[in-house]
């Protein structure tokens, strides 16, 4: 079996397509990626390489273009690709790319975020008119689509609200390689967003950390187009950095912390409770269905409450080891051997006729 995937380099997409294509590949099944929007570093095209097949399209990814008509080339472009390397299977990562298709390959949709659902979790409002073409081509592309998937069942029934007729959303949770050896521990609070995003809330972060005992360091950055979205004069700003480096800040933090509003999976939660570090989370319902009793958690918005979450994690060694060795445990249920086997089992199910209202 051959999988054309679609990923991009502007989040953690891009880590999903790698973690996803080196387990497919363990499962006997070939992966192309066909990139979107700006191309990554040669190094992590060196790396992409080292485990599929990679094209890189160059065409947009649909929240950076103001209109359908930007994405005109999407549809062609996939067709094309799946006829040229004989793929059996397209899993489009954003579902406006599965819009307009008409290729007989399977075609397996995974929303990852979207616009949609990040207005109604962020500003608990429907998108702007100006962008509900968006809304309109995600719709499209989910009825297309053979399967709609999300990583967590809390960004499922989100979907789903936010596009009543492309219920049912299946899950298929999202995992990472295993990590390093342990770290020595350091007495520090890692975080890791991209923080010009509204829905990860630095604001937030910002505030706590003036109240903490332990320094709060925070990667990622903060412009988006050279643009400043956000600053932190409390917290210690790390600024971009690769990959590995966010993996050695993981195994070396204490504590993890997240305040976002909008989380469909939370991936850098997963890799901080992978390399030890005990969780300090927003109180959403994606980090209450994957953490539950493995973290602690403060109401979204509440910067009081994070500082005396984490000052209690950092004042109470056992505490802090507990939480710690409960969310490993947790971590390890989200291994990419699993997630390629769930998916290695969708790529081969029958067609199915999917229409919306």
């Amino acid at each position: 079996m051959r999988v054309l995937m679609t990923c991009d380099a502007a989040g953690g997409v891009w880590t999903y397509a790698l973690d996803l294509a080196r387990g497919l590949r363990r499962q006997g099944i070939a992966t192309v990626l066909a990139g979107f929007g700006a191309p990554p570093s040669a190094a992590r095209m060196a790396e992409a390489r080292a485990v599929a097949d990679l094209r890189w399209t160059g065409l947009p990814l649909d929240w950076t273009v103001p209109d359908r008509a930007d994405l005109a080339a999407v549809a062609p472009a996939l067709d094309a690709l799946v006829a040229e390397t004989g793929a059996d299977v397209l899993q489009v990562n954003a579902p406006s790319q599965a819009a307009g298709l008409t290729t007989r390959a399977r075609v397996i949709a995974v929303t990852h975020s979207c616009v949609v659902t990040w207005f109604r979790a962020v500003r608990g409002s429907d998108v702007p008119p100006a962008w509900r073409w968006q809304r309109d081509l995600n719709a499209e592309g989910m009825a297309r689509a053979d399967q709609v998937l999300a990583p967590s069942r809390a960004h499922a029934d989100l979907t789903a609200r936010c596009y009543p007729a492309a219920d049912p959303v299946g899950v298929v949770p999202n995992a990472i390689a295993p990590p390093a050896p342990g770290l020595h521990r350091q007495p520090f609070v890692y975080a890791a967003a991209r923080w010009w995003d509204e829905g990860k809330d630095a604001a937030t972060l910002d505030a706590a950390a003036a109240l903490t005992d332990w320094p709060v360091l925070a990667f990622g950055p903060v412009a988006r187009d050279g643009v400043a979205a956000a600053a932190f004069h409390h917290a210690k700003a790390q600024g971009s950095r690769p990959h590995a480096d966010l993996r050695r800040a993981a195994a070396e933090a204490g504590i993890f912390v997240s305040p976002s509003v909008y989380e469909p999976f939370g991936l850098a939660a997963l890799e901080a409770a992978a390399g030890g570090a005990a969780l300090v989370l927003s109180d959403i319902p994606t980090y209450r269905e994957i953490w539950a009793d493995a973290a602690l958690f403060a109401p979204p918005g509440d910067a009081a409450a994070f500082a005396a979450r984490i000052n209690d994690l950092s004042r109470n060694d056992q505490l802090r080891a507990r939480l710690a060795e409960a969310g490993q445990r947790r971590a390890r249920q989200f291994c990419p051997d699993r997630q390629a086997r769930a998916m290695a089992a969708l790529f081969g199910a029958p067609h199915q006729e999917r229409k919306l209202a």
